[in-house]
């Protein structure tokens, strides 16, 4: 596996990521587009893991303020349960642009928090929704 980033919009990379999020979040969530594609991925550092030189996994990450907001987390599903998001992770976890910041939050969907807490993060809110959708927001570090 291997883990490769852009903030290139025109990249192959991005076109790998855009692929994900909408088969993950549009069609199968049913998420609608215009709140999956929000016109904030200009701002972001985009990550991929490709298995077998296939697309498997995605996030974004966006430097606000005094911490990282980590988004858009999205597995294919015949890659799921193989440890490729959490792979994902650890490469923004730890990533050297990053460093500085040194926190991390998320909005997680209630059904990952499970997920997100053995990677470190911690709950530090309500639950809330997000396109229709029940989440908590986590931090690390």
């Amino acid at each position: 596996m291997e883990v490769k980033q852009t903030n290139d919009l025109d990249s192959q990379i991005y076109k790998d990521a855009r692929m994900i999020r909408r088969v993950v979040f549009i069609e199968e969530q049913s998420v609608p587009e215009e709140l999956e594609f929000d016109g904030s991925d200009g701002s972001a550092t985009h990550f991929v893991a490709y298995e077998n030189g296939q697309p498997a996994a995605t996030a974004r990450a966006t430097v606000e303020g005094d911490s990282v907001h980590i988004q858009r987390v999205s597995t294919m599903k015949n890659f799921r349960g193989q440890g490729i998001a959490k792979a994902v992770l650890q490469t923004i976890l730890a990533d050297p642009r990053f460093r500085d910041v040194g926190k991390f939050h998320l909005g997680a969907q209630e059904t990952a928090i499970g997920f997100y807490k053995k990677l470190g993060f911690r709950v530090t809110s309500d639950p809330f929704m997000e396109a229709g959708i029940r989440h908590r927001e986590m931090k690390f570090g």
